[in-house]
């Protein structure tokens, strides 16, 4: 095997080896625009919502300024009054569950799969109640949920699915012998274009997908201000539109993302063969269904922040997504959750360390990573034996 320099760092993630990779691919979409001048809602946005929609198997496709807003506007259209609860799992991003609030409905959290770190489909259907408007099921780390499961919940309750894949697209999961798409299944999915995402551009941008016709319609609408034609407004809006430089850098780098998740998913697979058995360190669980593209590769470890600076120490990019699960932030204090409430989602929190997985990675990089992390807790075997 090739020796990488130990002098020089492992990042998270190299989105500079990636520009390099691809910059003579993109940078003339990109300056077709620049030269036109015409920054909203240029050609390219209608190109890639077209794109991403056949990529997702959906009708629509509806582009918008982040993966924020492709949740809330989604939430929006179910017009939540304050007594209206959507059940959300509690250990995800922030955004899963402040856009509930922010319209005005009340998050339930609910509990997680420890394996798998999506949310509880027993979970759910143990907090439905006559108040629940809908349900938001998180495609977490690149891993679909059990999305089978959760609309055979919601189908007996009458509750529609939002599916939040935006850190999944691409991502599928064999239902009745058929793959199926992160966001293809739901009333509506939602997918992040952030510039770290698998697909990511050079700054914000988000996409809604859905084959209800009566909603794309709506969600058009309340990302440009509430109204389909310019100065006329059917409903109150805000606007959430994707830049034609973002789209067409998109549409520039779409190519590439099959390859990109299958070099994932062998980096993945690599460092789970090395860590095979180790009795401190737990892999990344795939559930068999599932084809995971790896967004992140998420360990389970003992004495995680002490490893994580070992990491640093050596010149080894990593993270915790996430330290604090959602029903302990103290903006939802008033909710009324206590530590303990949701086990799982604490554990979770409290263990996991997310390790570079980009598809730029070579193997000497990936050697120091395993090497640092057994390092680590042969030391400290070590110290324990005295």
């Amino acid at each position: 095997m090739t020796q990488a320099d130990a002098s020089v760092p492992v990042p998270l993630l190299d989105l500079r080896a990636q520009h390099a990779a691809i910059r003579d691919a993109v940078m003339p979409a990109v300056q077709a625009v620049i030269d036109r001048q015409q920054f909203i809602m240029g050609p390219e946005v209608a190109e890639l919502e077209t794109a991403i929609a056949r990529l997702s198997g959906t009708r629509h496709a509806i582009a918008c300024a982040s993966g924020t807003d492709a949740l809330l506007f989604p939430l929006m259209a179910l017009d939540l009054r304050p007594d209206d609860e959507v059940i959300t799992p509690a250990f995800t991003f922030f955004a899963t569950a402040g856009m509930v609030h922010y319209t005005g409905g009340r998050p339930v959290f609910v509990d997680i799969e420890p394996d798998s770190f999506n949310v509880s489909p027993e979970a759910v259907e143990a907090a439905i109640t006559p108040r629940t408007r809908a349900i938001v099921a998180v495609h977490l780390f690149g891993q679909m949920a059990a999305m089978e499961r959760l609309l055979a919940i919601a189908g007996r309750h009458g509750i529609p699915v939002i599916e939040d894949a935006a850190q999944a697209i691409g991502a599928r999961r064999r239902i009745d012998g058929e793959w199926r798409i992160a966001g293809q299944l739901g009333w509506a999915g939602t997918l992040s274009f952030f510039p770290t995402k698998n697909l990511g551009a050079w700054g914000d941008g988000g996409m809604m997908l859905t084959n209800d016709d009566a909603l794309a319609v709506r969600l058009r609408r309340l990302r440009t201000h509430g109204g389909l034609t310019k100065y006329y407004h059917d409903e109150v809006g805000t606007n959430s539109r994707l830049d034609t430089v973002q789209a067409a850098l998109l549409l520039g780098k779409l190519p590439f993302l099959a390859g990109w998740g299958a070099a994932r998913r062998e980096r993945a697979a690599w460092y789970t063969a090395r860590f095979a058995g180790h009795p401190e360190v737990i892999p990344p669980a795939v559930d068999p269904a599932n084809e995971h593209i790896f967004h992140q590769y998420t360990i389970r470890v003992p004495q995680r922040d002490a490893l994580a600076r070992h990491l640093a120490e050596r010149g080894i990019g990593s993270a915790v997504y996430y330290p604090l699960s959602l029903h302990l932030q103290a903006c939802f204090a008033y909710l009324g959750y206590k530590t303990g409430s949701l086990p799982q989602a604490e554990s979770a929190t409290a263990r996991v360390l997310s390790l570079p997985v980009y598809p730029e990675l070579t193997e000497a990089q990936q050697q120091r990573v395993v090497d640092a992390v057994l390092e680590f807790y042969a030391g400290r075997n070590r110290d324990e034996r005295g």
